[in-house]
C-alpha cells in the first residue's frame, strides 16, 4: 500500500520541480504560466474562499453521482428484469449519448436555473451511462451453467436475480461505478462554466475574466485533488464490496 502510494507521490513531485524548473528557466509571464510555488503562496492566501467553493462543487458531484448511480443501477435491473423495458429502454440510452451531454448544459441552465439543480442534472447526465451500461453487461452475461442451475432446482426469479445474477455483475458494476466517479467532476464544473453563481467553475470563470491566471492554477488543483479523492475513497469502498477479486482484478 505504501509503495502504490509513493510511486505517483514521486512522479507528482518529479513534474511539479520540472514545471518550476521550465518556469524559472523561460522567465514565462506568471499570467501566462505561473510556477508551482506561485499557485502554492496565492491558495495559501485564498483558502477560505477556495474552501467555500469546493465545498459547493464537491456537494453536487457527490449528489451527481449517488442519482446518477442509483438510476443506472435501477434502469440495468429493469432492462434486465422485463424485455418489454429492454427493447423502450435500449434505444432511449443510445439516443441520449448521441446528443452531446454539454450541449444541454444551457438549456438546463434555462430550465432549472443557475441554482444546484442544473449543476446536479448535469453530472447525473453523465454518470448515469456508464453504470447502466457495465451494470447490465454484467447481468446478462451471468454464467449460463449458473443459471440452468438454477432452473433444474427451480429456484424463484427473485432468488436468481439477488444470488447468482447481482453478485455476478458486481466486478462489471464496480468498474463502471469507478469510470462513473473520474468523469462526475466534469458535469459539475462544466455547468457552473455555463452559468452559476458559487463553485470552482464559477471561480475559475471570476478569476479568467481578472487574468487571475495563478487563482484559476489554484481551483483547478483542487478540482483534480477533490477528484482523486473521491475515486480512490470509492475504489476502497468498491474493494470491499468485491472482496473476492484479486488487486489486479481490480485495478481501472
Amino acid at each position: 500500500m505504501k509503495r502504490a502510494l509513493l510511486r505517483p507521490l514521486i512522479v507528482t513531485a518529479g513534474l511539479l520541480f520540472a514545471w518550476q524548473v521550465l518556469v524559472a528557466v523561460t522567465g514565462v509571464p506568471r499570467y501566462i504560466l505561473p510556477g508551482p510555488l506561485r499557485i502554492a503562496a496565492v491558495f495559501a492566501t485564498h483558502w477560505q474562499t477556495l474552501a467555500h467553493h469546493a465545498g459547493i462543487t464537491l456537494v453536487e458531484i457527490v449528489l451527481g453521482l449517488v442519482l446518477g448511480t442509483v438510476l443506472g443501477a435501477g434502469c440495468a435491473l429493469t432492462m434486465t428484469a422485463s424485455r418489454a423495458a429492454r427493447r423502450w429502454l435500449l434505444p432511449l440510452l443510445v439516443m441520449s449519448q448521441a446528443v452531446p451531454v454539454f450541449a444541454l448544459a444551457p438549456l438546463l441552465i434555462l430550465w432549472l436555473g443557475y441554482g444546484m439543480g442544473s449543476k446536479v442534472t448535469m453530472a447525473v447526465l453523465i454518470i448515469f451511462f456508464p453504470v447502466t451500461a457495465a451494470f447490465y453487461d454484467g447481468l446478462r452475461r451471468t454464467d449460463p451453467e449458473w443459471l440452468e442451475l438454477a432452473r433444474v432446482m427451480d429456484a424463484p426469479p427473485r432468488a436468481v436475480l439477488t444470488r447468482i445474477r447481482l453478485p455476478a455483475a458486481l466486478p462489471a458494476f464496480a468498474s463502471g461505478l469507478r469510470v462513473a466517479t473520474a468523469v462526475a467532476p466534469i458535469g459539475a464544473i462544466v455547468g457552473e462554466w455555463v452559468g452559476s453563481s458559487a463553485g470552482l467553475g464559477f471561480y475559475m470563470l471570476h478569476a479568467n475574466a481578472r487574468m487571475q491566471t495563478d487563482l484559476m492554477f489554484a481551483a483547478l488543483a483542487l478540482v483534480v485533488a477533490m477528484a482523486l479523492a473521491l475515486y480512490f475513497s470509492v475504489g476502497r469502498g468498491l474493494k470491499k464490496l468485491v472482496y473476492w477479486q484479486s488487486e489486479e482484478e481490480q485495478e481501472l
